[in-house]
């Protein structure tokens, strides 16, 4: 990048910065769970359009969608704008909606997880349209809704019924200013275990659902310990989060138990194998194996769902994108990044796990503070992820 276009993308940043921290502000104030996001998104798509944004609308899931340019290469930015619930209040050290500004952070729900990835690219949005930066792109600046209950249900939906296929995304997730590739895998199943009632008093009588559970719980907890492990991405993990039972009476032998799988997927895994991993120690027993499910209405009517299996994805360090980014960076910054991985999941399970689309993230904030209480983002961070966007979109131009 020329020295003097990333001193102007670095000068409009810092110049914006006091708007992208009130920005974010205003987002952190409305609270914003998943399928609640209407009064947020209603709120982001002014802040777009107050940017001077070519197009902005809000698609039939409820995400919002801006556009600044026409051109052949099309990359998408996006940042979901549903929360987790604030937990705790006295756990807090200030009020989780206020959305303060004050010592050089922005503090409340959201600012790191995720709103202030949005709250970033809109004033990236500005800066790329006050320096024609956007000639031979079309830029998609995405606050998507719905991910902290299934992630990458809004990009299949972007993908699939909005029909807009990026070359290239960026997630605005939280990566501590670094460059990330990739993160593990997820899927969520339930065993069910079926026994055979009989009274309390004679327990021989009967099959004990709980105690298939139980044996099985136990097998689990060890082939957590043998599980596959990747170099970049680490090792796949699976844990038992939740167990329930039912039976005729409290006086009655158990005739079903249910247990819940959090399945972590490192390289190689699948939903297939880590099903068969479960069924192998099941065999013999009254049970099965179930992959679930995510159907719920978004803020706006629609229902819309997907299965709970969010595929593993990762791009080669020396992969065009990452090499992109990395310029950018150091053109912007005058040092090298580093380049990692989350530890959580993000909507590029779909974005390139599902789609295959060439996929990098970037965001302010650091993801030890997701979902914890006393959540903030550092204003230095906003401004200089709202130049890195703008830096972004430039080196993909001249590709």
């Amino acid at each position: 990048m020329e020295k003097n276009l990333a001193n102007q993308i670095n000068e409009l940043a810092a110049k914006y910065r006091d708007y992208t921290a009130g920005n974010l502000s205003k987002l952190v104030q409305i609270k914003s769970l998943s399928c609640g996001e209407e009064k947020v998104q209603i709120e982001l798509k002014r802040q777009m359009e107050e940017a001077g944004f070519d197009e902005v609308r809000i698609d039939g899931l409820g995400n919002v969608i801006g556009r600044i340019g026409n051109g052949k290469i099309i990359l998408a930015i996006d940042g979901h704008m549903d929360t987790v619930d604030i937990g705790n209040p006295d756990n807090w050290d200030f009020d989780p909606l206020g959305g303060e500004i004050k010592d050089g952070f922005v503090h409340g729900r959201g600012t790191v997880d995720q709103e202030g990835g949005p709250a970033a690219f809109v004033t990236s949005g500005r800066i790329i349209k006050e320096l024609g930066l956007d000639k031979g792109l079309t830029i998609y600046f995405v606050g998507s809704v719905m991910e902290e209950d299934c992630d990458g249900l809004c990009w299949k939906y972007i993908i699939g019924e909005e029909g807009i296929k990026p070359d290239f995304a960026i997630s605005t997730e939280p990566t501590n200013m670094n460059i990330y590739r990739g993160h593990r895998g997820r899927m969520e199943m339930h065993v069910h275990f079926y026994g055979v009632s009989s009274h309390g008093s004679a327990p021989e009588r009967g099959k004990n659902a709980i105690y298939m559970a139980s044996r099985t719980a136990l097998e689990i907890e060890k082939l957590n310990e043998r599980l596959a492990t990747d170099e970049f991405l680490g090792k796949g993990s699976v844990t038992i989060s939740e167990i329930v039972s039912g039976s005729p009476s409290l006086c009655a032998v158990s005739d079903y138990a249910r247990i819940h799988l959090d399945r972590r997927l490192t390289w190689g895994e699948t939903k297939e194998s880590a099903v068969k991993e479960i069924e192998e120690l099941i065999k013999g027993i009254n049970a099965k194996v179930e992959v679930l499910d995510y159907r719920e209405k978004a803020w706006t009517g629609l229902e819309y769902g997907m299965e709970k299996y969010y595929p593993t994805w990762k791009i080669p360090e020396d992969h065009p994108i990452v090499q992109t980014a990395a310029k950018a960076f150091e053109g912007l910054f005058h040092k090298k990044p580093v380049i990692d991985k989350w530890t959580f999941s993000t909507n590029g399970v779909t974005i390139n796990g599902i789609y295959g689309i060439p996929t990098i993230g970037f965001g302010p904030g650091n993801e030890v503070l997701a979902h914890a209480p006393n959540e903030k983002v550092s204003v230095d961070d906003l401004e200089q992820a709202s130049a890195f966007y703008a830096g972004f979109a430039k080196e993909l131009n001249q590709k």
